[in-house]
């Protein structure tokens, strides 16, 4: 069975009047549990639309996306929201904290998703925000925390349900140097414990050094670099 995440020839065409305009071009690329990818290029590249794609936000025009053995393009939507929900985790440029529940409900209300919120789950939430440095912040809201502890509350976030894909989107937009350092750095430690297939998009090439590929994307074609 395929692990991680593998897409083979992914074309997604957008319709501008009477023309097709390819956002993404034949897109290939092979992302293996513990693999960290980091994703370069100018805006208006195709990298949100590439994001898009995997994270089973969009659906392909052409082509193959297969996340652990399951091929997205044969799901349902409600089958799509649940690969959403399960078995991807996402993390924003802006952390995207709903700023009226405190740390700790920002993993929980992810598992209420779900379902049931049972005892175990709120212990492995607490267990998780922990190991990130958060175990004094639990009770805090959003607009008390710095701009690195937001965005580890989100990398927790995205880890709650034990997903097989990790996408960041420009995880260190909003972090001076150290921090997006601390983050990145964080985001790599966990990809490689966990054994997650993870994507980063970023401007910043101050955290290539923390990943095991980089690919670059213009005009909707991506290259290794």
């Amino acid at each position: 069975m395929t692990t991680g995440l593998h897409m083979s020839n992914v074309t997604k065409y957008y319709s501008e009047g009477s023309n097709k305009i390819a956002a993404l071009d034949q897109v290939s690329i092979t992302i293996s549990p513990g693999e960290l990818v980091a994703v370069v290029g100018p805006s208006g590249s195709g990298k949100s639309t590439f994001l898009s794609v995997a994270g089973a936000l969009l659906k392909a025009s052409q082509g193959e996306v297969n996340i652990s053995g399951q091929e997205l393009s044969e799901l349902s939507d409600r089958e799509l929201s649940t690969i959403r929900l399960n078995e991807i985790g996402f993390i924003m440029q802006s952390s995207n904290l709903v700023p009226y529940l405190n740390v700790l409900d920002q993993l929980l209300i992810v598992k209420r998703m779900s379902g049931k919120v049972k005892s175990a789950d709120k212990e492995v939430a607490i267990r998780l925000l922990e190991e990130l440095g958060l175990g004094a912040k639990l009770k805090s809201f959003p607009e008390a925390l710095s701009g690195g502890e937001k965005q580890r509350t989100a990398i927790a976030r995205a880890l709650i349900n034990d997903p097989k894909v990790i996408l960041a989107d420009e995880p260190t937009a909003s972090l001076d140097t150290k921090r997006a350092h601390e983050v990145v750095g964080l985001i790599a430690k966990e990809v490689k414990s966990r054994k997650k297939a993870a994507i980063m998009v970023t401007h910043d090439e101050r955290m290539l050094e923390y990943c095991d590929k980089v690919y670059r994307m213009e005009d909707g074609k991506l290259t290794a670099v």
